[in-house]
């Protein structure tokens, strides 16, 4: 199910009190430094040069940091937690047997290997079947009620962006098998490897399931002309950020006599769908060309995309050879060097499917209810912070800077774990089917859930966009919340054994950076309630949009991995770091007031402060896994986080004696100075 989800998300953290300051630690650890680097010249690596070196990237991983490890930690906890479950028989339809039977189904490697490609022949010989065009539209509608992504775009149900109370069916741009437009329209080296490798593995998909190779390889080149028509039609990643032209709402009537081509009566009563009166149309261009698609191309080729997104789509819950060829994909796009070891996929598996499930025994297990408190209360900290430089703040009119505190004030805060945990009594996991078929099976017990709690339904505030056990965090504009799952409030984002200074640089500025979402270029556009709402005078947001220019002009000057950052795309990302630092900062600057830090390990707090935020983002990227991030994602490498982010933020020139002439500085009169 294509829920619309508008979270900003870090990769974050949390905290706990902060009682004698003085007899805690500074949190540093210079082995980690490389001290023969001036901080002004290369922070990123004066900061952490040393851990960077001495933690080089294995095969299995992409890039290394925090993030990773805290992951690799979670799932030995998870794996764990499952195998409580997994290694002893359970009573049928309990949540132990739906835990248990999923895991030892994923793990079943002789069972996988030898049923093959059986489990998805059925729904093969269902798409070979079809006669003609409106049964396609309505077979692949049922097919993707199951999770196969036969469809050319997406359906999906959210809180609607001007009324933000209730939800709103969604129709979207979908169906590129390399999930952006950038690999179909690009041309840079990069690229076409990727688009080589691709043609690639649908061939060989295809042959695996009985096509010679000529037939694979027309199959293959069908797939890919009707892919390329969708991307070249689809809005690139920037536009996917302009919230007015990716609203469309209309009435269901409406949506028929505007887009004919589509036979949306059958589409949504086979993707379960009740009777709803309005729709929002995300992206007009590219549904207008489904619908040339679907008039204009032959059947066979028709059937052969639907083929190619079952067999591509199982991949992972087939035989060993089909996992073995979607990795040699990952492995030009991301340059990863070797696969993960079942158990891990295994364990990624059940949390993804039971998320919450193992999310309440996780935070029973690792996240005492006083760090939820001391999370809370450094939450209320920053906020204060916020506050305190909105109203000195000397671009924003007092009309704007009123809502501004008003729409703070007003942030739902969420730390942890949900208050309310999801039923999953109407799942069912059954050991004698395939693994495959139960995957089709859970994916339409979701979509199921989904439709009968939100279409024609308000928004329920008190649902969780994460799992607890994600390293994460969030910003919804819709629901103004902010939510800080239980496994990102640990080292090295949170140290209890730390003292202020570098907690409020590690988690400090991760909890500013999700509270800046609320008021950087998409954040801004909504009100207290969630509506899409313009509360700003003219001159305010002008003055904004000034000050965010210079974001997108200096974080498009930065070059890794022969690749530049893209400004515009990961503008709300880089509001949000610089918000969240001067943010924090401003926190420990009150702490200060009353609490002694002083200079510990030969740093003084204000150091330690940019020392924590660097090692946050301390880690190796291979250079085709970096080049895909600034292709896919809207935020800026881990490098750009901390060389890009700090140049535009004052306090850290004096805490650190930047001067001109030093590689990074930047003249005080060209730096962002926004929140």
């Amino acid at each position: 199910m294509r829920t619309k989800v508008l979270f900003a998300a870090l990769l974050l953290s949390a905290t706990t009190a902060f009682a004698q300051q003085e007899k805690l630690g500074s949190g540093i650890d210079k082995t980690n430094m490389d001290l023969t680097i001036k901080p002004g010249n290369d922070f990123y690596r004066y900061a952490a040069g040393n851990w960077m070196k001495n933690h080089p990237l294995d095969a299995e991983h992409t890039d290394n940091g925090a993030f990773t490890d805290l992951f690799e930690q979670n799932q030995k906890r998870i794996q764990d937690i499952i195998l409580e479950y997994a290694s002893k028989p359970q009573q049928k339809g309990s949540l132990g047997q739906k835990i248990g039977s999923l895991y030892n189904l994923r793990m079943d490697s002789v069972r996988l290997n030898k049923e093959g490609w059986a489990p998805i022949k059925p729904t093969l010989d269902r798409i070979a079947a079809i006669k003609d065009r409106r049964e396609y539209q309505l077979v692949t509608a049922q097919l993707d009620f199951r999770g196969e992504g036969t469809m050319m775009y997406g359906i999906g149900v959210g809180a609607d962006l001007r009324d933000a109370a209730n939800n709103l069916v969604e129709v979207g741009q979908s169906g590129l098998g390399l999930g952006v437009r950038d690999y179909y329209v690009n041309d840079d080296e990069q690229t076409k490897k990727i688009r080589d490798a691709y043609k690639a593995y649908m061939k060989k998909l295809f042959q695996m399931v009985g096509n010679d190779e000529a037939t694979a390889q027309k199959k293959m080149e069908a797939v890919m002309a009707i892919e390329t028509r969708i991307a070249k039609a689809s809005y690139s990643q920037v536009q996917l950020r302009d919230i007015d032209k990716n609203y469309h709402k209309m009435t269901y009537n409406q949506l028929v006599l505007d887009y004919p081509g589509i036979d949306w009566g059958n589409v949504f009563l086979a993707s379960g769908f009740p009777a709803f009166k309005e729709i929002c149309v995300g992206q007009p261009e590219p549904i207008h060309e489904v619908e040339k698609i679907l008039a204009e191309t032959s059947l066979d080729d028709l059937k052969t995309y639907a083929e190619i997104k079952v067999i591509s789509g199982a991949t992972s819950v087939l035989s060993d050879d089909f996992r073995a060829v979607s990795f040699e994909l990952s492995k030009v796009m991301s340059g990863v060097q070797q696969d993960r070891p079942r158990w891990k996929r295994a364990v990624s598996t059940v949390s993804g499917v039971l998320g919450e499930a193992i999310g309440k025994i996780y935070v029973e297990k690792y996240f005492p209810e006083s760090s939820k408190k001391r999370m809370l209360d450094l939450v209320h900290n920053l906020q204060t912070a916020l506050s305190q430089r909105i109203d000195e703040a000397t671009w924003m009119s007092a009309a704007t800077k009123a809502q501004a505190e008003d729409k703070l004030e007003s942030f739902i805060i969420k730390i942890g774990y949900p208050d309310k945990w999801k039923d999953y009594s109407g799942l069912q996991v059954d050991d004698s089917l395939s693994l495959y078929e139960n995957m089709a099976n859970i994916s339409e017990f979701f979509t199921k859930d989904a439709i009968a709690r939100k279409v024609n339904k308000p928004v329920d505030k008190t649902e969780w966009g994460m799992t607890p056990q994600t390293i994460n965090a969030y910003y919804n504009p819709t629901t103004n919340e902010i939510c800080f799952p239980a496994a990102i409030l640990q080292p090295p984002f949170f140290d209890p054994t730390a003292d202020d200074a570098m907690n409020y640089g590690g988690i400090g500025g991760v909890i500013g950076h999700e509270m800046s979402h609320g008021f950087d270029d998409q954040g801004s556009q909504f009100d207290k309630t969630g509506n899409q709402h313009n509360w700003w005078t003219a001159a305010d947001k002008k003055n904004f949009e000034s000050r965010t220019k210079i974001l997108v002009d200096h974080f498009n000057k930065i070059e890794l991995a022969g690749k530049k950052v893209n400004g515009q795309m990961t503008l709300g990302e880089n509001i949000g770091d610089n918000g969240g630092l001067n943010i924090a900062f401003r926190a420990l600057q009150n702490v200060m007031k009353t609490e002694k830090l002083g200079v510990k390990d030969g740093f003084t707090p204000e150091q330690r402060f940019f020392l924590a935020w660097a090692r946050v983002w301390a880690g190796n990227a291979r250079p085709e896994y970096l080049q895909y991030l600034m292709t896919v994602d809207v935020h800026s490498p881990n490098e750009a986080r901390v060389n890009g982010a700090l140049p535009m933020v004052d306090s850290w020139y004096k805490a650190f004696n930047i001067k001109k002439g030093d590689k990074l500085f930047v003249p005080k009169n060209k730096r962002a100075h926004i929140w």
